[in-house]
């Protein structure tokens, strides 16, 4: 192997150095925290899956996924996403436990990039799954609780987007009339290519009427009024039953007092194929990307052969950070005690008293660093237990 390699790392991976370690711990602490306040219980699964199982229900292309062969010839995976995982335990282990299900996780996932996105690779995810649920209320409580695991985390200026895929797949089926059409746009509004999706309307042999159903879609974005629009572009029970349980959603967000950070997206569409109602993405002010996501997934299980409904969301803790990053402090260090050999007992004693104080205390032999003083330089405090025994010093 080339010396090129030493300091390199795969592609998509990512050191964590102790600041910004730090900081995801007090945002783990603080989500773990609200997210056990709502009733929601910890459950960790595997990092590797079976490909045929977990790997295929994923809905991640097959290209993304890391594979690799145990010693019997399976096909494993570095698991993609926690919502699979999840869906097979609950149809296998608790497939008797008493319903809803309330699940919380807090793990990496792994997902392969491409060359030139310069995206991870590997990047951890905080989430909440209501299994065995399917009404609204459900849907607004994981939407409530990831705008409140996210005002736990100090994060203040963000928005939370509200769409539902089975509106988007209605009115795309009543004006396109094949799935093949369907996911071609679908695909342009996953992407938000609007410009490409106008131009693929103009170009198919549509009236135009149909053709302003389509381009109406894009306009559907805002408060609440833009469901009475989005009411006249449908005629499928399918579409109309779609706007009612959004109209039931803004009301229930609106008594959990959400009415400034919720907005309405009926063109949004999601990564994951296998969601299937109220879907949903969180932004942060100054970021491109959104922090969080979620919806029902009401489809999954049956995969599993357990079909139950279910709603979800998943934070992206790096881009919690990165949002926050700006307005969070460095990591200080406590206290450092310099101390000499024939003092070590003495040192030992106080760092113990301290310690037991809940501070943090970093010990340090005063033969084993070259400059004392550059070294205690970030610490609050230092207490030099050196010299003969009585000339301790403290600053």
């Amino acid at each position: 192997m080339s010396k090129l390699f030493m300091f390199e790392k795969p592609l998509g991976m990512r050191d964590t150095l102790p600041e910004l370690f730090e900081l995801k711990r007090k945002l783990r602490n603080a989500i773990g925290l609200e997210v056990t306040r709502w009733g929601y219980e910890q459950i960790a699964t595997p990092t590797l899956e079976f490909y045929e199982t977990v790997g295929q229900s994923s809905a991640i292309l097959d290209q993304q996924l890391f594979k690799l062969l145990d010693q019997e010839g399976n096909t494993l995976v570095l698991r993609p996403d926690m919502t699979a995982p999840i869906a097979r335990i609950a149809a296998s282990t608790l497939r008797s436990g008493q319903r809803p299900l309330r699940l919380t996780y807090d793990a990496p996932v792994f997902r392969a990039q491409q060359r030139e996105g310069g995206r991870p690779a590997e990047f951890e995810q905080i989430g909440c799954e209501l299994i065995g649920d399917g009404s609204s209320s459900a849907d607004a409580e994981i939407i409530a609780l990831m705008a409140a695991s996210m005002k736990e985390a100090g994060l203040s200026g963000y928005q939370v987007a509200i769409g539902h895929i089975g509106f988007v797949n209605a009115l795309l089926s009543e004006v396109l009339g094949n799935e093949e059409r369907t996911a071609v746009f679908r695909r342009y509004l996953y992407e938000k290519n609007y410009v490409g999706f106008r131009k693929a309307v103009n170009d198919l042999p549509l009236s135009g009427i149909d053709k302003q159903r389509l381009t109406g879609l894009l306009k559907l974005k805002g408060t609440s009024d833009v469901l009475s629009e989005a009411d006249t572009l449908v005629s499928s029970p399918e579409g109309k039953a779609a706007l009612k349980e959004l109209r039931d959603l803004v009301g229930i967000l609106e008594q959990y007092g959400l009415n400034n950070q919720i907005t309405l997206d009926l063109n949004l569409v999601m990564h994951m194929s296998y969601y299937t109602g109220v879907v949903f993405e969180a932004y942060s002010q100054g970021l491109g990307s959104p922090v969080g996501s979620g919806g029902r997934y009401d489809s999954l299980l049956d995969q599993f052969e357990h079909p139950e409904p279910a709603t979800g969301f998943g934070l992206r803790l790096d881009r919690l950070t990165e949002a926050l990053g700006t307005k969070t402090p460095q990591v200080s260090q406590d206290l450092c005690i310099v101390y000499s050999a024939n003092r070590r007992i003495e040192a030992l004693d106080t760092a113990v008293k301290e310690r037991g104080n809940g501070r943090r205390v970093v010990m340090q032999d005063v033969a084993g660093v070259k400059d004392v003083d550059a070294f205690t330089e970030g610490f609050q405090d230092v207490v030099y237990v050196i010299g003969s025994q009585g000339n301790g010093g403290a600053r």
